[in-house]
């Protein structure tokens, strides 16, 4: 395997090995040189937390040094594509945090904490929002998203946004993951040629590459496990309505969410208890008031594997078989926790993919034309046929792939046609009653467990996207909670282990993961390789 160009090893080395001095009670002794020695691959929400209460580093130093960071990686280095704008208010917003801290005011455990947020996330502000398509350049939503919103509250600093697969990657077919029309192709920061899968592209190499400690991906089926397998990042897909959708570019009203990625479990769960929270504006989310946590970090125990009976999903096994290899190794170590485990071969009916394609198509229509007039008077693209037209006439779109999806959905009646509700019921049932809800009732199971994906494929933007295996589709077609950790690598690519389950049953997941995650710790730094 041919290895980066030196200079690429220079930065690489000078950003990530050099380890953190250990933190000082007496921080007016601490040298010029101390206070330059940071790693990005080691920092946790922990860490700079204890850093801004000890004076080591400013709020802004922090900022100025990430801002630093994706400058290097991005147009100096190895060059992700994983980024399609900076915040350019990134450092008027630390030196606010700054003095909030200086009297005495803390907004939580993200105060003062880099975030990264896919480029279909609604932001009020300086940057642009633009599902990574051209039609949207220059693109300004009139309010902040519900998450972008949370996020401002809790005192994270929205210090970027993500390219990602244009549209959430549901525009046409024989697409690349990680390519946009107005950023091009996203890289995976393990070797450089290969795919960081998709749709939350950016934002699982970005966060590997220590550009964030934390980024927000959107899920309709697979788009934040996926990159966080290929990536070797944590990923949680929440159930549908734990945290709001409003002034997110959609998909499907059934299936889409937001959801935090992250190098631990811990810091994406710090994000997630930010992120949570009943909107008016989103039905989904009323149904999350019984079930909803004040605090998920209570859910991470180093023992919690023991005496979970968990289901083995097998239909994926048997493609790859160093991914088998990885995976017997992960199921032989629950069990050498206390837990039981349980072959499943089959979760859900064979037509419920096809249910669930139909679904996206009709409520994709719908939830396009609205987040149009949600621009209001003066936007570029006023409904899908306007997106559609100017695709066709634009020179970077259709280079690659087509618009077939956009196409179809347009065909569709409306949300309040019977063709629409009676699918929408039949998948539902097929997908929760007949599915996940049926094999764990009848196991008793407290999770089920698959790998989340293959290593990732090398880009190809003539035959577009090679999935060799994938587990997300149970779990998203019902719109319950999923969760992918790091597993494992084959040669010098990384792959996960997802923990689903049912809705609502993002505690015990939680504790099943963190527990595997803190006694394998197979997460390693990507080094950037060439091929």
């Amino acid at each position: 395997m041919k290895r980066s160009h030196p200079y690429l090893i220079f930065v690489v080395l000078s950003l990530f090995v050099i380890a953190i001095t250990s933190c000082k009670t007496d921080t007016t002794t601490e040298t010029t040189e101390e206070k330059n020695e940071l790693s990005f691959e080691e920092l946790t929400v922990s860490k700079l937390q204890q850093f801004y209460a000890e004076g080591t580093y400013s709020i802004e130093e922090i900022t100025q040094k990430y801002l630093d960071h994706i400058d290097a990686i991005e147009n100096n280095g190895p060059e992700l594509n994983s980024i399609i704008q900076v915040n350019p208010d990134a450092i008027a917003i630390a030196q606010q945090l700054d003095r909030e801290l200086k009297e005495g005011k803390s907004r939580g455990n993200l105060h003062g904490i880099p975030i990264i947020i896919k480029d279909n996330i609604d932001t009020h502000d300086n940057m642009y929002t633009t599902a990574g398509s051209r039609a949207l350049e220059g693109s300004k939503p009139l309010k902040d998203s519900f998450v972008a919103k949370k996020l401002r509250d809790a005192g994270a600093i929205i210090i970027a946004k993500a390219n990602l697969s244009e549209w959430a990657n549901f525009r046409g077919e024989m697409s690349s993951s990680g390519w946009s029309g107005i950023n091009g192709q996203t890289k995976n920061p393990y070797i450089l040629d290969r795919n960081p899968c998709g749709s939350s592209s950016g934002s699982g190499a970005a966060v590997s590459a220590g550009l964030s400690l934390i980024a927000i991906g959107t899920e309709t089926n697979g788009s934040i496990v996926c990159p966080s397998n290929a990536n070797g990042v944590v990923g949680i897909k929440p159930t549908v309505g734990l945290i709001s959708r409003s002034g997110i570019i959609p998909i499907s009203f059934t299936q889409d969410t937001a959801g935090p990625m992250a190098r631990t479990l811990a810091d994406a769960v710090a994000c997630l208890n930010a992120l949570t929270g009943v909107d008016s504006t989103d039905t989904k989310t009323l149904a999350s008031v019984q079930h909803m946590q004040k605090d998920y970090s209570k859910f991470l125990k180093q023992d919690g594997i023991k005496g979970k009976k968990i289901g083995i999903f097998t239909s994926p096994l048997g493609r790859n078989f160093k991914v088998d290899t990885l995976f017997n190794q992960a199921v032989a170590y629950i069990k050498s926790q206390g837990a039981e485990v349980i072959e499943i071969d089959k979760i859900a009916e064979n037509n419920i993919g096809g249910l669930s394609f139909q679904v996206m198509l009709y409520e994709y229509k719908d939830g396009l034309n609205n987040y149009f007039k949600s621009l209001g008077p003066n936007a570029k693209i006023k409904n899908l046929e306007e997106l559609i037209a100017f695709n066709k006439k634009d020179s970077i779109e259709m280079e690659f792939y087509n618009q077939r999806y956009l196409e179809m959905a347009l065909e569709k009646e409306g949300l309040d046609s019977d063709g629409y509700k009676n699918t929408l019921k039949e998948m539902l049932k097929g997908s929760r009653e007949n599915g996940i809800d049926r094999v764990m009732n009848e196991h008793e199971l407290d999770a089920i467990i698959a790998p989340t994906g293959g290593p990732a494929w090398k880009t190809d933007h003539t035959n577009g996207d090679s999935f060799g295996l994938g587990s997300s589709s149970p779990a998203a077609r019902a719109g319950y909670p999923n969760i992918s950790i790091p597993m494992g690598f084959v040669d010098e690519l990384p792959v996960g282990i997802s923990f689903f389950g049912r809705a609502w049953s993002e505690p015990v997941l939680l504790e099943i993961a963190y527990a595997y995650e803190q006694g394998t710790k197979h997460r390693k730094a990507p080094q950037f390789l060439e091929h």
